[in-house]
C-alpha cells in the first residue's frame, strides 16, 4: 500500500515514520525543499523532530503531485489554518478511491468551519464519504519514541475508520473507534485553547488546584460547545476529550501549555511566537473558538478570557481575577 502524508511538521512526520516501519511505502510532503533535501540526506527531521531516525521505506518530496496522486492512503497534517489552502492545489490529483484521514486540530478563522466541513467544502462526493479523524492524547515525540498511546480514528462511515484504525495500529499505537465525528474533532481543537490557559495559570505561579479547576472547567465549555453542535458528549469524557485535554494542559512537551506559560510570565504573543518554529494551534483556535462561542450563544468564561489576553492585551494575572470573581452558581455543564 502507498501513502502519502501532507504535512511535515512533528506530528506528520511522527505518523509517516509509524507507517514507515509498518512495512507502508510512505511519501512524507514538505512546503521547505530544503527541509527535504536534509531529510533525504540524513534520514532526520531536523527542523520538526530533532534526533529520531526516521524508516528506510520512508521518501520525501516538496511536489504536492507527487505526493498525493495514485495514494491509496492520504494523511492530511498541515497546519489547521492551511488545510484549505493545501488541500485546494491537492483535491485535483487525487484518486476516487483514496482514503483521506485528516489528523491536524483546529477551527478555521475565516469561517469557523473545523476541518471536516473544510474538507467537505472540497471533496466530491465519494471522497468525503472515505474521510476519516484521527485524535487523542498523542505528543509526537512519545509516538516516535514507541511509548505506548491510545487515539480514537472516526468517520461518518463506520468501515473507513476501522480500515484507519487496521491501517494506524501498532503493538506500542493503539487505536480505537467512534463515530462521532464532530465531537472528535471538537475535542482536539478546543483542549488547545484551554491548554493555553492552563500554562497561563503555571506562568503566574498557581499551583495544582487552579490547574485541576481550569481543567475540569475548560471541559464543561468543550461540551457545551459540542452538544450544541450535535457532537455526543460522552466522546468528552473519551481519549478525543478528556484525555487529550489533560494531555495537553499538564505535559512539558505541550506546544500550547508553553505559549501560556510564558503569558503567564509577562512576554509578550509576538515575542513568544517568534521563538518557535513550530505552531501552537491554540492560538489562532481561540480566535475561532470565541467567535463560535458568540455566534451559539454559549457561555464559555475560560475561552473569553483567553481571548482577552491573546487579541485585547489583556493582563493574564487580571484574567484570573476576573474568572474567580464571576457570579456565584450551581455546578454543571
Amino acid at each position: 500500500m502507498e501513502i502519502g502524508v501532507i504535512g511535515a511538521g512533528s506530528w506528520g512526520t511522527t505518523l509517516a515514520d509509524l507507517l514507515a516501519k509498518k512495512g507502508f511505502t510512505v511519501t512524507l510532503w514538505a512546503y521547505e525543499k530544503d527541509l527535504v533535501e536534509r531529510m533525504g540526506r540524513s534520514r532526520e527531521n531536523d527542523l520538526y523532530l530533532p534526533g529520531v531516525a526516521l524508516s528506510e521505506n520512508l521518501s520525501f518530496t516538496s511536489d504536492l503531485t507527487e505526493a498525493v496522486a495514485f495514494k491509496k492512503v492520504l494523511v492530511l497534517v498541515p497546519p489547521s489554518q492551511l488545510m484549505r489552502q493545501v488541500m485546494s492545489r491537492a483535491v485535483p490529483h487525487i484518486a476516487p478511491d483514496t482514503v483521506l484521514v485528516s489528523a491536524s486540530k483546529g477551527i478555521e478563522n475565516e469561517t469557523l468551519q473545523t476541518m471536516s466541513e473544510v474538507l467537505n467544502d472540497l471533496l466530491a462526493p465519494d471522497l468525503n464519504r472515505r474521510l476519516a479523524f484521527l485524535s487523542g492524547p498523542s505528543f509526537a515525540r512519545e509516538v516516535a519514541a514507541g511509548m505506548p498511546t491510545a487515539v480514537v480514528a472516526t468517520s461518518g462511515d463506520s468501515e473507513i475508520a476501522r480500515k484507519v484504525q487496521e491501517i494506524f495500529s501498532t503493538e506500542v499505537f493503539r487505536v480505537y473507534t467512534n463515530d462521532d465525528v464532530i465531537g472528535v474533532e471538537l475535542g482536539g481543537a478546543l483542549k488547545n485553547v484551554i491548554a493555553l490557559a492552563a500554562g497561563v495559570s503555571d506562568g503566574l505561579g498557581f499551583g495544582y488546584n487552579t490547574r485541576a479547576a481550569l481543567i475540569t472547567r475548560g471541559l464543561a465549555e468543550m461540551t457545551r460547545i459540542g452538544m450544541a453542535m450535535g457532537a455526543n458528549p460522552a466522546t468528552f469524557s473519551g481519549l478525543a476529550g478528556m484525555g487529550d485535554l489533560v494531555l495537553t494542559c499538564t505535559g512539558d512537551l505541550s506546544r500550547n501549555r508553553t505559549v501560556g506559560m510564558e503569558l503567564g510570565r509577562g512576554r509578550s504573543l509576538e515575542e513568544i511566537l517568534a521563538g518557535m518554529n513550530m505552531v501552537a494551534e491554540g492560538v489562532k483556535t481561540t480566535l475561532s473558538t470565541f467567535q463560535l462561542a458568540q455566534k451559539l450563544q454559549i457561555e464559555v468564561p475560560i475561552v473569553e478570557q483567553m481571548y482577552l489576553i491573546l487579541y485585547q492585551g489583556k493582563e493574564a494575572r487580571q484574567a484570573v481575577t476576573d474568572l474567580m470573581l464571576r457570579e456565584l452558581k450551581p455546578e454543571g455543564v
